[in-house]
């Protein structure tokens, strides 16, 4: 699942409709339910069709977290523009972003309204994958080969950085125009040789098609590129003027996760149940919830913990490396006021 391009080409866009979107945070409307109290509507946007990513959202919902909280969550498809938008505009009242993709609309005078509340998986798992033994599972050993490129100054200069400090030349990269959308096909077709991919799904992929590749992950390299991604985001305006059913909210949504953490099998099924497209890939979807159950929290005091100093470290980056069109303030756009206090 290849999302690196769909951020960054969707970010100047994003960014250029701050000013009609700063004053627009919504309130959500509270809906009667029979025989029961009112519940108040809150709207989640998605980044992308459902995915394991996703899972504790859906199990909240269907084990009835969100409704024991007193609220109804309808989940949306993203447009065109992003979630970010939409929860900026106050259409939503939260959705999936990503560290990098939030930057650039946090830069100038009147910066989208969202904060990062949660992260919903706790270390950067994005790395190159390729076909094992062809010497790729080093960063040096892309020299030669040919790798899938989207052409964004973030995605290559992350790319030159783990190449340089493991001795490699990242002019020696052969780049080819990225049409990947199946990296199983993409690898054992040759068209190219290696891929930027989330191994969550795509690595897992391989491993459920049989395909013998080998991996390196940018956050094992350097730090700086242990970045949140993806993250739960909120409106500004509604977690200032509703902050305790921000709480709640963000309070069912841990309990989602943390179900799916204990019951990878029961809650890959859940999401199936809910996603019924996903059931062509039972297997993959099987073995990627597997997968992601040690990873939404992984070595964190709670599920959704931002640590600031990485939240910082790459935000920085960007500014140190000029990747954005203009500064970001290394230390805005998130939030961990809002989760259950350990």
């Amino acid at each position: 699942m290849n999302l690196f391009h769909k951020r960054w080409a969707a970010g100047a866009l994003a960014l250029t409709m701050t000013l009609s979107l700063t004053a627009c945070g919504q309130q959500a409307e509270s809906i009667p339910t029979a025989g029961q109290e009112e519940l108040e509507n809150i709207t989640f946007v998605l980044d992308w069709t459902p995915n394991t990513n996703h899972t504790g959202l859906y199990v909240a919902i269907a084990n009835g977290y969100f409704e024991d909280a007193g609220l109804a969550v309808e989940v949306v498809q993203p447009p065109e523009d992003g979630a970010e938008v939409l929860v900026a505009s106050g259409k939503a009242q939260f959705g999936v972003s990503f560290q990098d993709y939030i930057a650039p609309g946090l830069i100038g005078e009147e910066p989208l309204p969202i904060t990062a509340v949660a992260a919903v998986i706790q270390h950067n798992t994005s790395g190159i994958i390729s076909r094992a033994g062809e010497g790729m599972d080093t960063p040096k050993g892309l020299e030669g080969h040919k790798y899938a490129t989207w052409d964004l100054p973030v995605e290559k200069a992350t790319i030159q950085q783990v190449m340089e400090a493991d001795g490699g030349d990242f002019s020696k990269v052969e780049l080819i125009p990225s049409t990947v959308t199946d990296e199983v096909s993409a690898l054992e077709s040759r068209s190219v040789d290696a891929i930027w991919i989330y191994y969550g799904w795509a690595g897992i992929a391989c491993e459920v098609a049989g395909l013998d590749t080998d991996y390196f992950a940018f956050a094992d390299i350097d730090p700086v590129f242990d970045f949140y991604t993806p993250v739960v985001i909120g409106n500004n305006t509604y977690l200032e003027e509703h902050s305790e059913t921000s709480k709640a909210f963000l309070a069912a949504l841990t309990q989602g996760y943390e179900y799916a953490m204990e019951h990878p099998e029961e809650s890959a099924r859940i999401l199936m149940e809910a996603a019924p497209e996903l059931a062509s890939n039972e297997e993959l979807v099987l073995a990627s919830q597997k997968y992601l159950a040690d990873q939404y929290q992984a070595d964190a005091t709670r599920w959704g913990e931002i640590d600031p100093a990485r939240w910082s470290a790459f935000f920085t980056w960007l500014n140190d490396n000029q990747l954005l069109d203009g500064t970001v303030d290394p230390n805005a756009g998130f939030s961990n006021d809002y989760l259950p206090q350990p």
